[in-house]
């Protein structure tokens, strides 16, 4: 009997002592999960990393580990046990130590690298050009091409046009920095289009995206921005030319003979643009305009407005407008002697 009790002991203890050593070891795996997945770890300079289309979470979690961003691929391994969702395609910048948790979280939500540009009211499409370039998105030529070969997505709007000209709206934009100039210019143009449906803006699209982008041009203070479109309005309904700077420097731009500085040749060098030879408006837009211009277009101030001195140019930071040619000639000459004391010439 005794020796049966000593045996019955031996087994409780070493059924207990097996217990025992399998909690500290899930414990102990326990432990090393969570420091897998919590424990900060990853460069701390920039380092980006690709994930694409269709990759697998395991495939992910391996190329993680080896651009060094987490310890090891388990951790995505462990985390994907536990979390729904799928982890999307992209181009991901990593630049400080982070949990394992924190990467995947990046990843699921699509948090991908992208670079900002933001394109100002007015800007016209060797402007939007330039831009693009400075931001590392492309080069100048690619999406100057894009801007001109790409007119079918305004086949709807603007049947006639040659180019996006006046429909890449104005914007902060954020753009993955492999984006093509093809799907950056179609951004822009989808940006256009909501802003368009806001307005109500639906039929003669052309004419009214022509006149928006000289009143863009022309306009610096935007209560003024109805007035001037009243102006344009007015002259074209009295079969006078537009005679405005800004559309024979664009036409002088298409031609690459822009030099920086309007100069009298220039309003007598025969371009489609140029409104002091050809009456109505340009063959296009010449900018690309905002929603405010867009609107001033759509509905001009009611005027018998013929002339203004653009505020742009004048030192007092308003336009002077004019019913007549003499009265104009008088803005005019107020704003040299304004000009000549604020010191210029």
């Amino acid at each position: 009997m005794v020796g049966r009790k000593r045996t019955s002991r031996k087994k409780s203890s070493g059924a207990a002592g097996f217990l025992l050593t399998g909690f500290l070891l899930a414990l102990l795996a326990a432990g090393a999960g969570a420091w897998l997945v919590l424990a900060p770890f990853g460069p701390s300079t920039e380092t980006l990393v690709e994930v694409a289309p269709g990759t697998s979470t395991a495939r992910i979690g391996r190329e993680l580990e080896a651009a060094g961003i987490i310890r090891s691929h388990f951790a995505i391994d462990l985390l994907r046990l536990g979390k729904r969702g799928t982890l999307r395609a992209g181009e991901y910048r990593f630049d400080h130590p982070a949990s394992a948790a924190e990467v995947y979280a990046r990843i699921a939500r699509g948090d991908v690298f992208t670079k900002a540009v933001t394109i100002p009211e007015g800007a016209n499409r060797f402007d939007i050009a330039a831009r693009l370039e400075q931001a590392g998105l492309g080069t100048r030529q690619g999406f100057l091409d894009a801007a001109v070969s790409q007119t079918t997505l305004l086949s709807d709007l603007d049947p006639a046009a040659k180019s996006l000209e006046g429909y890449l709206f104005p914007d902060t934009y954020h753009f993955d920095r492999k984006a093509t100039p093809t799907q950056i210019a179609a951004a822009m143009v989808r940006r256009f289009r909501a802003e368009a449906a806001q307005l109500g803006l639906k039929e003669n699209v052309h004419a009214v995206v022509t006149l928006a982008s000289l009143v863009e041009r022309e306009s610096a203070v935007d209560s003024e921005r109805p007035l001037v479109a009243s102006v344009f309005s007015n002259r074209l309904t009295a079969g006078m030319p537009l005679m405005t700077d800004p559309a024979v420097i664009y036409g002088l731009q298409l031609e690459g003979r822009w030099r920086g500085t309007i100069y009298q040749g220039d309003l007598t060098h025969p371009t489609p643009y140029n409104t002091y030879l050809h009456k109505g408006l340009p063959p296009g837009p010449i900018a690309n305009p905002g929603a405010r211009s867009l609107r001033a277009a759509m509905e001009p101030a009611k005027t018998d407005y013929l002339y203004f001195v653009a505020a742009g140019a004048n030192p007092q930071g308003h336009s002077l407008f004019s019913r007549s040619l003499d009265e104009q000639n008088r803005n005019v000459s107020g704003y040299r002697n304004a000009v000549k004391q604020a010191g210029g010439r």
